[in-house]
């Protein structure tokens, strides 16, 4: 792999080596801007078109296989992990957020509340992709952080990271974890994600902006971007995204909730619906304490919208949903054509 070395420090490995078709080279996703995809190589970074055709939907984070004389991209690699959540858009499909990463860094800035109910679905999101969630609470010098042992409580088995990045509180902690690994962070606009990562990389690469008086952002990161850090790992930034919309199956929440599935595995029945079943053992830890009734519902909560994004990926609901737009927009040129 020595002709490759330079990409060490963008995730290159024997691993990904293995994978690689004979006669390409080894290209990493670091931007993509629309039909145009940057690319970092052995030989520097490059811009290249992907072919809308031979099913290539690369995103961010992806390894390509490009052909060594076109150099076009002719394969993208078998993925490691896929970040992604449900387009906003009605009848859209998933959204791609990025690819093997290792870590997701749910960015929550404390000059807004901290909402639980988003953190859960982040922390879904990457249990989905099979990956390691770490709560990051940013802007800690200009506010009081909340209580870290409720919020610890609220979200179990995640870790949680306080830091400020203009004073450089929690940083270098930060900074160490991400060694050797590729993190995205994952947040709403405003949150801090740019400052945060331009706090990590020790330098300007990431644009940031003014937050507007309501602590809403403006979106001055518009499009993803993979950064190499001078310490080792790979961190992507990202857009912010308002609305944390579910693309997986009940199951990956089930592993985001996994305290819950521990309790439930001493239930008298195996298909208990933690209800109002005989012999619960979820519904006697809300009792006694042992678990929240917060957390049962956002749990009860999660499942159904997963269990419903389920449905809606089936082909049978998509031309169920398909017909349904046909015969709504020949409705609508009907009404317009005065029938």
């Amino acid at each position: 792999m020595p002709e490759f070395s330079s990409l060490l420090p963008f995730g290159w490995s024997d691993s990904w080596s293995a994978l690689l078709p004979e006669n390409t080279l080894p290209a990493r996703v670091i931007r993509h801007d629309g039909a145009t995809l940057r690319v970092a190589t052995s030989d520097g970074q490059l811009s290249i078109r992907t072919p809308a055709h031979d099913g290539l939907e690369p995103t961010v984070g992806d390894w390509l296989a490009v052909e060594e004389a076109s150099r076009s991209a002719v394969a993208v690699l078998p993925r490691a992990s896929l970040l992604r959540r449900r387009d906003a858009h009605p009848g859209a499909r998933d959204q791609s957020l990025a690819a093997n990463v290792d870590i997701v860094l749910i960015t929550c800035g404390l000059d807004r509340p901290v909402k639980p109910g988003r953190l859960d679905r982040s922390i879904a999101l990457a249990a989905d992709a099979g990956v390691t969630p770490m709560i990051v609470l940013t802007k800690a010098a200009s506010a009081r952080p909340p209580d870290l042992d409720q919020l610890a409580a609220q979200h179990p088995g995640v870790a949680i990271v306080v830091t400020s990045a203009l004073e450089g509180i929690g940083i270098e902690a930060l900074r160490d974890a991400l060694v050797g690994s590729t993190a995205v962070l994952l947040g709403e606009s405003g949150a801090g994600k740019s400052t945060l990562a331009n706090a990590l990389l020790g330098r300007d690469d990431a644009f940031t902006g003014d937050v507007r008086s309501d602590s809403k952002g403006r979106h001055t990161t518009t499009s993803r971007h993979l950064h190499v850090l001078d310490g080792g790992g790979v961190i992507i930034d990202t857009p912010g995204i308002r609305a944390v919309g579910l693309w997986t199956d009940p199951d990956a929440v089930d592993e985001a909730f996994s305290d819950i599935g521990a309790i439930a595995e001493n239930c008298r029945f195996r298909d208990c619906r933690h209800d109002t079943e005989p012999g619960c053992a979820v519904r006697e830890a809300i009792d006694d304490g042992t678990l929240s009734v917060d957390r049962h519902a956002a749990w009860r909560r999660l499942r159904r919208e997963a269990a419903s994004a389920e449905l809606r990926a089936s082909p049978q609901e998509q031309r169920r949903r398909g017909k349904t737009f046909s015969r709504a927009a020949k409705l609508g040129q009907a009404r317009k054509r005065g029938f």
